[in-house]
């Protein structure tokens, strides 16, 4: 049977939503673990330093193809180690800024699959927070400045920033020691409502931001479902779930033999709101007829 090598930067428990998405779309395929194929799962948890050893690990067993997800750090690594085999990433960085690909069309290299472009929607976010807390006048934005997309990243926030009608304010924040710090600058910094950046780390610790932004009375929107449905207020972003099942296309037509340099990145289009009742109810907010009807989800 093909071998299919996995490496993801997160944990196998933070991903394991993700893993469950990818077989289902794998079995949509008619891809089936154990049974036509086998994969071979390597997690980094949350420490990307480790990326490479377990890349070249993978290596090692020859696999047909390896699906590379949790941050563009592993498709970068994996780069840096073949040249040969293909590599199907998931990623929310904008896979040609970072250097993954020439082209969303052709993207020439040995990697290819699907970007869901998270941190390409700030002014989106930005607008849907103002809109829940229209008193802001001042938001922040807590962004980690090791993330590879950060340099992407900080040019849409210059684009938001001239677009908005409010002040925006940058938090920066690489450890524990760092977020606790943002969070009692900003009362000092006259912030009224929080946006959380895209980000592996921010992910990792999300209970512990979702814990500060209550704590502190902050209205914060984040990227992922999983804040939402953990207690954070709301979220918008592309379906990460769905962006997973799509890699598995990709793998199907590479162990056809398509070669990824003529296989085009696909772009998620499929992107959720999901707000919180019981988290507004806490922050004595009403959740807005606007959000109300835009939203995908609203958890009681």
């Amino acid at each position: 049977m093909p071998l299919i090598g996995y490496l993801n930067r997160r944990s196998a428990q933070s991903d394991a939503p993700f893993v469950a998405a990818f077989r289902r779309g794998l079995a949509e395929q008619n891809l089936v673990e154990g049974r036509n194929i086998q994969i071979d799962y390597r997690w980094a948890d949350n420490d990307p330093s480790r990326l490479p050893s377990l890349g070249t690990d993978l290596i090692k067993r020859k696999p047909s193809l390896i699906v590379a997800g949790g941050g563009a750090e592993t498709t970068l690594a994996l780069q840096k180690l073949t040249s040969s085999i293909p590599i199907v990433f998931i990623t929310g960085a904008d896979p040609i800024k970072v250097g993954m690909v020439k082209s969303l069309s052709r993207p020439q290299g040995n990697a290819t699959g699907v970007a869901f472009l998270a941190t390409a929607i700030v002014t989106k976010r930005l607008d849907m927070l103002h809109d829940f807390v229209p008193r802001a006048r001042a938001i922040g934005i807590l962004v980690n400045p090791s993330n590879v997309g950060y340099a992407a990243m900080a040019q849409d926030l210059e684009q938001a920033r001239s677009t908005v009608s409010f002040q925006v304010k940058v938090f920066k924040a690489t450890r524990e020691s760092e977020i606790q710090a943002a969070f009692s600058e900003m009362p000092r910094q006259n912030v009224d409502a929080l946006l959380i950046g895209s980000d592996n780390y921010f992910n990792a610790v999300r209970r512990q931001l979702i814990a500060l932004a209550l704590r502190h009375s902050l209205p914060a929107m984040f990227d992922l479902r999983e804040f939402a449905a953990e207690g954070g207020l709301m979220s918008y972003g592309a379906s990460q779930t769905d962006a997973y099942r799509q890699g598995a296309t990709y793998v199907r037509r590479i162990l056809g033999g398509a070669k990824p340099a003529d296989l085009p990145v696909s772009q998620s289009t499929q992107f959720e709101l999901i707000i919180n009742r019981t988290t507004a109810k806490a922050l004595n907010l009403e959740i807005p007829n606007k959000l109300v009807a835009l939203a995908d989800e609203i958890i009681e």
